[in-house]
C-alpha cells in the first residue's frame, strides 16, 4: 500500500495481523487516514474490519505489522490507553449508563472536582452544554440517558470524544438504526469534526452514504487490504467487485420474469400528513421497489399494506382479500403476506429456529427450505438467540421467517440494513426466486441499485 509522509497521517496501520488460536482474523490489514478527512472502510462481514478497529481501540493487540498514531509507533494494551492517546470509537449501539444523566455519562470516571474534592456538577453541566452547542444539536444534558434514541446516544459519545480532545474518531455502522433526519444530523456533525482538523473513519455497508460523506475508501477482503481510492475516482460496482472478488454482473445476473395476475391492488390510499391518493398494483412475478430516504413516507405506506397501520382512506387487497375488510378478509389477506418492517427486532433470547417455527405454524407450512437456508446462511443462526445477533443476522432471520409458506406477497422495508455484499447478493437471488414461483414482492430501500439488480420496477417517493 502506498505510504504518504508520516507527518500527513493521523492513523496508519500497515500489514497488521491478528490471530485467535488457529483462526487468522486479520492477515494483512492496512489503512492510512489523514486529518481533515472522512475515510470509508468497507468489506464483507468477516473481512477483518472489526478486528482492525479493535486493535486501534485497544481491545486487541496486534501480532505483527505497523501501527502508528500521528507518526509515532503505538501499541495499546487497553481501551484506556487508546482513549488517552486521542482515539474514540462510536459504535452502532452505544452503551450508556441509563440511570445517569447525559452529563454524568460524558464525564464518567473523570468528573471535575471542586473544593473539598467534591464533584463540580456546575462545571460539568456548563461544559456539556457547550459541547452540544458546538455540535449544533439539542440534547438536554440534565436528562437521564434512559429512553434516548440511538442517534442521541451516538451524539453523546461524540460529545465525550470531543471533551477528551480525540483526534481520530471511528464510526462503526453508525447509521444502521437511524432515520433519514437522524442520518443527516449525524453527517452534519461528522463534517464539522472533519473541518476542525480531525480524522474520521466511517464503516458502512451503505454505499450511497459512503459516496455522500467520505472522500477516500479502503476495501478489505478475507482479512487483507485490497485497495484505497479517492471516492471521486471509483464507483459502487468497482468497490463491490473488490470486496467479493467478482464482477457485479456475476453477483446479480439478469433473469427474465413473466408477469401474471394482480396480487396487490392499492386504490386511492391516503394517510393524513404522510401520503395522499396513492394507487398502484403489483402482479405475480413482479418486484416493485420504493426508493427514498427514511421519513419520506414509504415505511408508513408499507405498514398500511401489511395491515399494521390503518389508512384514513382507500382500499388495499392482497390476493383478492381486503386488508382492512371483514375479519375473514383480513385473515385471508394476512395469510398471503410476509412482512419485515424497518428495524425488525423480535423478542430477546428467542432462537431463530423458534421464530421460523412460530411463523410456519401460523401459516400451516414447513420450515425454511434447504435452498433458503443456504442462500441466507440461516443454518448458522438457528441456535443463536436473536438478542445476541448482530443487526445483519437479525435481519436475515426475519427475512427467512417472512419467506416461509411462501407468501403471495413479500413486503420488505429496508431489508438490506446490516447486510454485506454477499448477503445482499443472496437477498437479490431470493427475491428473484420468490417471484419466479408466481409470487410478488414490494421492497422499500434507500439503495436504488439493489432494486435495479433485482430487476424491480422502481418508484421514487
Amino acid at each position: 500500500m502506498p505510504g504518504p509522509g508520516a507527518a500527513e497521517i493521523a492513523l496508519e496501520l500497515r500489514d497488521v495481523a491478528k490471530s485467535f488460536g488457529s483462526v487468522a482474523a486479520l492477515r494483512s490489514g492496512s489503512i492510512a487516514v489523514r486529518p481533515r478527512s472522512i475515510h470509508a472502510l468497507v468489506g464483507e462481514n468477516g473481512a477483518g474490519k472489526s478486528t482492525l478497529v479493535k486493535i486501534v481501540a485497544g481491545v486487541h493487540r496486534r501480532d505483527s505489522g505497523v501501527f502508528r498514531l500521528h507518526g509515532k509507533d503505538v501499541d495499546f494494551g487497553s481501551t484506556a490507553e487508546s482513549k488517552a492517546s486521542g482515539v474514540a470509537v462510536i459504535y452502532q449501539e452505544p452503551t450508556l449508563f441509563p440511570d445517569l444523566s447525559v452529563t454524568e455519562n460524558i464525564f464518567m470516571g473523570r468528573q471535575p472536582l471542586a473544593a473539598g474534592r467534591r464533584i463540580d456538577r456546575a462545571a460539568m453541566l456548563q461544559e456539556a452544554t457547550g459541547l452540544f452547542e458546538r455540535l449544533g444539536v439539542h440534547i438536554d444534558p440534565r436528562r437521564p440517558a434512559r429512553g434516548l434514541s440511538i442517534a442521541d446516544q451516538q451524539l453523546i459519545e461524540i460529545a465525550k470524544a470531543i471533551s477528551l480532545d480525540a483526534s481520530v474518531l471511528i464510526m462503526d455502522e453508525p447509521t444502521a438504526a437511524l432515520s433519514g433526519v437522524e442520518v443527516d444530523r449525524l453527517f452534519a456533525v461528522a463534517r464539522s469534526l472533519r473541518d476542525e482538523g480531525r480524522a474520521l473513519v466511517f464503516i458502512s455497508h451503505r454505499f450511497d452514504e459512503v459516496f455522500d460523506l467520505c472522500d477516500t475508501v479502503t476495501v478489505m477482503r478475507d482479512g487483507q487490504y485490497v485497495s484505497t481510492d479517492a471516492i471521486a475516482d471509483t464507483t459502487v460496482e468497482q468497490i463491490v467487485a473488490r470486496m467479493v472478488g467478482r464482477e457485479v454482473a456475476e453477483l446479480f445476473p439478469k433473469v427474465p420474469a413473466e408477469v401474471g395476475d394482480v396480487v396487490l391492488d392499492v386504490q386511492g390510499l391516503s394517510s393524513v400528513g404522510t401520503f395522499h391518493d396513492v394507487s398502484f398494483a403489483v402482479r405475480a412475478g413482479e418486484i416493485v421497489g420504493l426508493v427514498g430516504k427514511n421519513g419520506c413516507g414509504k415505511s408508513t405506506l408499507l405498514m398500511a399494506i401489511a395491515g399494521v397501520l390503518e389508512p384514513t382512506d382507500g382500499r388495499i387487497t392482497i390476493d383478492g382479500a381486503n386488508v382492512w375488510g371483514t375479519t375473514g378478509q383480513r385473515q385471508k389477506a394476512r395469510r398471503a403476506l410476509g412482512y419485515v418492517p424497518e428495524g425488525a427486532d423480535p423478542p430477546g433470547f428467542l432462537l431463530a429456529g423458534e421464530l421460523w417455527a412460530m411463523v410456519s405454524a401460523s401459516r400451516g407450512c414447513d420450515g425454511p427450505s434447504p435452498g433458503l437456508g443456504e442462500a441466507m446462511g440461516l443454518d448458522e443462526l438457528r441456535e443463536l438467540a436473536l438478542e445476541r445477533m448482530s443487526l445483519g443476522q437479525r435481519r436475515r432471520a426475519c427475512i427467512g421467517a417472512a419467506l416461509l409458506g411462501p407468501p403471495k406477497l413479500l413486503v420488505l422495508d429496508e431489508p438490506d440494513n446490516g447486510l454485506d455484499a454477499k448477503r445482499a447478493s443472496a437477498l437479490v437471488d431470493l427475491l428473484k426466486s420468490h417471484c419466479a414461483e408466481n409470487n410478488s414482492a414490494i421492497v422499500a430501500t434507500h439503495d436504488r441499485e439493489l432494486l435495479e439488480r433485482a430487476g424491480a420496477r422502481v418508484f421514487a417517493i
